[in-house]
């Protein structure tokens, strides 16, 4: 009998590539989700509704593991007080919701994988590299990260191991991060953010997903670990390499980062400061990167 992960977020860009990542090695896959979707041979869908914090219990209870990945998007919209409840909020009830489960029922799990984010190290630019020792800063971005993460710690409360998987920005094929920014280069209207200096920790859907698969199995993994690449990757870097690999060199001038903030308000600080983080922990789980170069990365994910 495979063992099961239950998946929040199995919809998103993330989710869809884990869920064929964990079902290629082997593992059942269950989903929750607010809208009515048929089973599959491979995945079983189970309801849920956050605003009516309700959950088919059953999913919960036939889990030997529990990923959470859901979350609203932290750049979809600019950050009004209720944008920023929302996009604390869906990430904490669902960790609530589980807790409850898991606690009533007296059930135990092999693992409780929760994605947070870099965001916790805050979001100004310096030459530092973050490790997973640092404290969270104390912006919007530090404070929600430290609040998701102290969330996933009452799991750990019950004795379950939990990992915590601080991500980066994620490149995939026509996916995430790219699919935002790709079309204007696409276009040839891609140019640099701000100053261009601010630093643009990433990682590859690929690799991303195999942390997950480790984090599953690899009974030494408990606590946060950085899913980035360290390496000296910048606004002004990724721009020139994007843009190359379309067949040109940017040639618009770098948007102002007074424009940005006119336009995007307090969330422009998430593209116009950025940090480097430290892979070292990761790797000395014995995790190797298979995209450790971001040419190679951007390359791939664009073909």
């Amino acid at each position: 009998m495979p063992k099961n992960v239950l998946l929040t977020g199995g919809s998103g860009f993330i989710g869809q590539y884990l869920t064929e990542v964990l079902i290629a090695n082997g593992f059942s896959v269950s989903i929750l989700t607010r809208s009515d979707r048929k089973n599959t041979p491979l995945i079983t869908y189970y309801k849920w509704d956050l605003k009516n914090f309700f959950i088919e219990e059953e999913a919960v209870l036939k889990a030997d593991y529990i990923i959470h990945l859901a979350g609203e998007g932290i750049v979809e919209k600019r950050w009004t007080e209720k944008r920023k409840k929302d996009i604390l909020e869906s990430r904490t009830k669902p960790v609530e919701l589980i807790y409850n489960v898991l606690k009533n029922n007296n059930k135990s799990l092999d693992a409780f994988i929760s994605a947070s984010a870099v965001g916790i190290y805050g979001a100004f630019t310096t030459k530092e590299i973050c490790t997973e020792d640092k404290s969270p800063a104390n912006d919007f971005l530090g404070n929600t990260c430290e609040k998701w993460e102290n969330s996933v710690d009452t799991i750990n409360s019950l004795g379950i191991r939990t990992v915590k998987v601080r991500t980066g920005i994620v490149l995939g094929k026509n996916q995430g991060f790219l699919k935002k920014v790709a079309p204007s280069f696409k276009a040839g209207f891609g140019t640099i953010l701000g100053s261009g200096k601010q630093y643009l920790p990433w990682i590859h859907i690929e690799d991303l997903c195999h942390i997950y698969l480790k984090a599953l199995t690899d009974t030494e993994m408990h606590g946060a670990y950085n899913a980035a690449v360290t390496d000296n990757t910048t606004n002004a870097s990724f721009s020139r390499i994007l843009a190359n690999l379309y067949g040109y060199k940017i040639w618009l001038p770098k948007v102002p980062a007074f424009v940005l903030k006119l336009v995007l308000g307090e969330m422009s600080v998430a593209v116009l400061e950025g940090q480097r983080v430290s892979s070292e922990k990761i790797q000395k789980s014995d995790f190797e990167f298979q995209f450790n170069d971001i040419e190679t990365a951007l390359s791939q994910s664009l073909s």
